[in-house]
């Protein structure tokens, strides 16, 4: 039997990278939520993947991003960048499209490549994701050839979360680069997450998909009822926004917007629960909740863990 390994997984990058998409390919279930709007991630959420050799624990992290300035987006560069020294090895997501001054940036916020000198740096696999949208796949290699003078990458890995491409080569990658060990969770375990936890996510997350550009960004969900029994949950939410103007916009005419939004959570969270699901959701302001420390606590935002 090869000798069991396991150890901490970051992905890191720049909003709409794909990264907690790559997660769930990864760990075969939904364990953070995904959309194509920038700073849909806002807490570091653990996936967990468990084979007879290797035990995976990736940590999805908030896209590192420096143009929509606020306290909440700074504390959560903060806790990107502080898992940065923290983890056995460093998945560095780019887009298959190419190099953006973004990633740059993320770039020269890596620690120096492991050496003797360097004992215990974290391992740094370049990951390029989106292969399936690029036109010319010829466009790959020449591509990949670039990257290595940016950093000296322990591998480079190009992957299509979407279509789960190149998935398993990405695992045998990381698991050399993971250290002998006992796992850290159950074996039937995929996240370190609450159910409760990813019921509020899959709220937002359908809010963030049916809403425009600005909006999201204003955004937080909180849950005020949770009731169950053997047959049935009730559960009680409240989507937050930091503007008068767009409580409206969420609810829509007639309540439309905020009905589709709760059909589509309700049919996830019953997926999730694995009963039927009645699920009152209303909006409220929380003005300006994104700099201001007492409001974001109260929102679930006080720590960025």
């Amino acid at each position: 039997m090869p000798e069991f390994r396991t150890g901490l997984i970051a992905l890191i990058g720049r909003p709409n990278v794909g990264k907690s998409t790559l997660i769930n390919a990864l760990v075969g279930q939904k364990v953070s939520i995904t959309s194509r709007k920038a700073q849909t991630t806002r807490h570091r959420v653990r996936g967990v993947l468990t084979r007879s050799d290797a035990q995976y624990v990736f940590v999805d992290t908030p896209g590192l991003q420096w143009e929509r300035r606020s306290l909440l987006s700074d504390r959560m560069n903060a806790a990107a960048s502080k898992l940065i020294g923290a983890v056995d090895v460093l998945g560095l997501v780019i887009d298959a499209r190419g190099w953006r001054d973004e990633d740059e940036h993320i770039v020269r916020l890596l620690p120096p490549p492991p050496s003797p000198v360097t004992d215990g740096s974290s391992h740094v696999v370049l990951i390029v994701n989106k292969i399936d949208q690029m036109r010319d796949r010829n466009q790959l290699l020449p591509l990949i050839e670039a990257s290595r003078d940016r950093y000296p990458f322990t591998d480079i890995v190009p992957v299509s979360a979407e279509r789960g491409e190149q998935l398993q080569e990405l695992l045998a990658v990381f698991r050399a680069q993971l250290p002998p060990g006992e796992p850290l969770f159950e074996s039937d375990q995929l996240t370190d997450r609450s159910v409760r936890f990813i019921a509020t996510e899959l709220i937002r997350e359908k809010a963030i998909r049916l809403l425009g550009d600005e909006i999201p960004y204003g955004l937080a969900v909180t849950i005020d009822q949770w009731t169950e029994s053997d047959g049935r949950a009730v559960i009680g939410a409240t989507i937050w926004v930091d503007r008068e103007s767009h409580r409206g916009i969420v609810v829509g005419a007639g309540g439309s917007k905020l009905k589709q939004i709760g059909r589509l959570a309700r049919l996830d969270i019953e997926q999730l629960l694995e009963k039927p699901l009645h699920l009152d959701l209303w909006v409220k302001l929380s003005a300006r909740w994104r700099d201001d420390p007492a409001q974001m606590a109260r929102l679930g935002y006080g720590l960025q863990e």
